[in-house]
């Protein structure tokens, strides 16, 4: 019985993910269309509020078509399992009731991302397209880069609560958010997680003027669908996850949402407002700015950490 409740509430959540998902897809379009000074979708029902499933049908329902060079099985399967793993990772959102907040959530977390890089590499090889292949290998040295530095931030923080567990954030902040101790670091966090979740300004992998779509350019219909799906199913998750660690994690609280979407909508509002970074100075910012300063406060938690240990006991 408890099994099956699992299965039950694991289920509506991703079908609530997948709602959300479609509603941030909105939510882009509407704010790019206020950028622009225009009104962007407002005809499919009451102001546009249907648009996401009118372009889910039309997206689903057009021609499946695939490169005849195409390496078949692992070009179809790399979206699928890409969209599985966007999907996967929203089981260590941490309830209070349990669930699946489990001990090791955040290593999970960091594996789960790990395997997203195969998926575009996959991707972008399986189609034998020099131009998606291009776009792959971008995007998979952009994602390693930045992995390097939100793991080390992770890390950090695993030293000062002294638990994987994300469940331990939201008891750790009852009376503090840890924005106001690690500021510099949220900031760090949240472009590393841009860049993750391959956004402007760091959207190498499609760049419109020199690649055209990047690693997804032969995809049409369903697949291109998919891997759109999992792209902003990361990008909500990105959210939570900035949310649970830097402004307390009280997930049955109607606020948490609330900052959540204001985290949404800063993806939003950063793609319509900066251009797109040079690729050589994107990987300066990951090796030469990004991993010092995490290894430095990775440092700077340890000492302050053993001195809290000597102090008090």
């Amino acid at each position: 019985m408890e099994i099956m409740m699992m299965f039950m509430v694991s289920l509506i959540l991703l079908i609530c993910v997948m709602v959300g998902v479609a509603f941030l897809t909105l939510l882009e379009r509407k704010v790019l269309g206020y950028i622009h000074i225009r009104k962007g979708p407002n005809k499919v029902g009451i102001t546009g509020i249907l648009q996401p499933f009118s372009d889910a049908i039309k997206l689903f329902t057009s021609e499946q078509t695939f490169p005849l060079v195409s390496n078949y099985i692992s070009y179809y399967f790399a979206p699928i399992f890409s969209l599985f793993l966007a999907l996967l990772i929203w089981m260590i959102i941490p309830y209070l009731s349990g669930l699946y907040s489990f001990e090791l959530g955040l290593l999970f977390f960091l594996s789960c991302t790990s395997l997203g890089v195969y998926t575009i590499m996959i991707a972008g090889w399986s189609s034998n397209s020099n131009y998606s292949l291009l776009g792959g290998l971008r995007a998979v040295a952009q994602t390693i880069s930045y992995e390097v530095s939100l793991a080390l931030i992770l890390l950090s923080f695993v030293f000062l609560i002294s638990s994987y567990n994300l469940l331990i954030f939201f008891y750790y902040q009852n009376y503090l958010w840890l924005i106001f101790m690690t500021l510099p670091l949220s900031l760090v966090w949240f472009t590393s997680c841009l860049a993750e979740t391959n956004r402007t300004p760091f959207d190498f992998a499609e760049g419109e003027s020199e690649l055209v779509s990047g690693f997804n350019v032969e995809y049409s219909s369903g697949g291109f669908a998919l891997i759109f799906l999992a792209e902003y199913a990361s990008i909500l998750f990105m959210s939570m996850l900035f949310c649970v660690i830097f402004l307390g994690g009280d997930i049955n609280s109607l606020i948490f949402y609330m900052k959540l979407s204001l985290i949404s909508f800063l993806f939003v509002w950063i793609r319509g407002t900066l251009p797109r970074f040079r690729y050589d100075k994107l990987m300066n910012l990951a090796w030469k700015s990004f991993l010092p300063l995490s290894l430095n406060y990775l440092l700077f938690f340890l000492g302050f950490k053993v001195f809290l240990f000597n102090f008090f006991f």
